[in-house]
């Protein structure tokens, strides 16, 4: 089935602008689902409220170019401090734009740092901040409301490939870097680098957390799958499986499962708590044997994202296509056509899908079904249960099958 239009949002474009520089390696949406992010390409990051963004796609049909989008949004002016009404920004990050993360605040979340008094920022409830990831390994943090630059991190020295905040409000930020390590930030400690993860041996191309923000996965060259313990900072195990670099990773809403997405033509979705891989969704046919490890290249999968029904994955693929898979069937449900796309994600309420490309951003319709009340029961005991205290639950045995994602 092919996959519903919803809208684009179009970079502009401007005789001397020449096709390279103009990647769009980077797309997000806010944890509130009350904006949506993307790099144009060069240094320029857009910001705009999703909401009015939706309904200029229903006013005006699926076209929209982004730089007209300015005359039906109104502009915030930052004196007023309205935060109550979301408007768009066009900001300027000074270097080329490689990543992308929104973060949200809960005061209640302690940080890990002492001597809280002394700090420039105290992140509130309302806060919305904007990571950005840039070619000369700095990360600079906006105020989302604002469009003011709060922070500068520099400690990097290549390209910041991938930026996560944990997802329990508490502003730690992990960057995946080309200078092959990853760094741990905390935001409420006004941005204070708190520890380096090493491990890597190339390129690190993509981090993930898990939903409860204890595990982080970390992707790079040379087939790594690295899992974390963000704890204690320690390395749990390394997952074995791919045939090439793997670009990108995210876990299911539950946290039961793991999808990594591989430049040897795979998406694999693994059980990250034992290190078994549980399905794998192939875009060449036959699949490449491991004597020709890197697949061919025009298959290499670039990005993955996990649905909120944890029950459907996105992958994007240089083969030109988008596809829908679910967790529990060998091809794909849907798939939409994109050229030269390089990520994707899904909107917070998992309805629509964003993928970028050129600058450019397209949106399609999600494949959308009411779950199970079985598999609604599985993901409320996975979000609480790792795979060996399910394993020894005295229940039937294909009920354990079903809850570790074995059926």
């Amino acid at each position: 089935a092919r996959s519903r239009t919803v809208g684009e949002l179009l970079a502009p474009t401007s005789p001397f602008d020449k096709k390279c520089g103009r990647e769009n390696w980077t797309v997000a949406f806010a944890p509130d689902g009350s904006y949506f992010a993307w790099s144009q390409g060069h240094r320029i990051v857009k910001l705009v409220p999703w909401s009015q963004c939706l309904n200029n796609f229903l006013l005006h049909g699926t076209k929209n170019v982004a730089n007209s989008i300015s005359t039906r949004l109104p502009r915030q002016n930052s004196d007023s401090g309205q935060k109550n009404k979301p408007c768009e920004h066009i900001i300027d990050c000074g270097d080329i734009v490689w990543s992308l993360a929104f973060g949200s605040s809960v005061p209640e979340k302690q940080s890990r740092c002492v001597n809280i008094e002394w700090h420039r920022f105290k992140f509130g409830q309302d806060q919305l901040l904007l990571a950005t990831g840039l070619n000369n390994g700095r990360i600079k943090i906006w105020d989302v409301y604002t469009g003011k630059l709060l922070l500068n991190l520099m400690d990097h020295t290549e390209v910041v490939r991938d930026l996560t905040f944990a997802p329990d409000g508490s502003l730690i930020l992990v960057s995946a870097s080309r200078d092959k390590t990853l760094r741990v930030w905390d935001l409420k400690d006004d941005g204070n680098m708190m520890k380096v993860l090493r491990g890597h041996q190339n390129w690190v191309y993509g981090c993930a957390f898990s939903p409860d923000s204890s595990i982080l996965c970390s992707v790079g060259a040379s087939k790594a799958v690295f899992l974390w313990d963000m704890d204690k900072y320690s390395m749990i195990r390394k997952l074995e499986g791919h045939h090439n670099d793997v670009v990108a990773c995210e876990f299911s809403p539950d946290g039961a499962l793991l999808a990594t997405a591989s430049y040897d033509t795979r998406v694999y979705v693994w059980d990250p708590h034992i290190g078994v891989i549980l399905m794998e969704f192939g875009h060449l046919f036959p699949p490449p044997t491991p004597i020709f490890a890197g697949g061919a290249n025009d298959r290499w999968v670039r990005s993955v994202s996990f649905s909120h029904d944890g029950l459907h994955v996105a992958s994007l693929a240089d083969d030109k296509m988008v596809r829908f898979w679910r967790i529990d069937e060998e091809y794909p449900v849907q798939v939409a056509p994109l050229n030269n796309g390089l990520c994707c994600t899904f909107s917070t309420d998992g309805s629509v899908l964003a993928a970028g490309q050129d600058g450019s951003v397209y949106f399609w319709a999600t494949p959308r079904q009411v779950s199970s009340l079985q598999h609604l029961c599985r993901m409320a005991i996975r979000r609480v249960m790792p795979t060996n205290q399910v394993k020894n639950l005295p229940i039937p045995s294909k009920v354990v099958e079903f809850l570790c994602y074995q059926i």
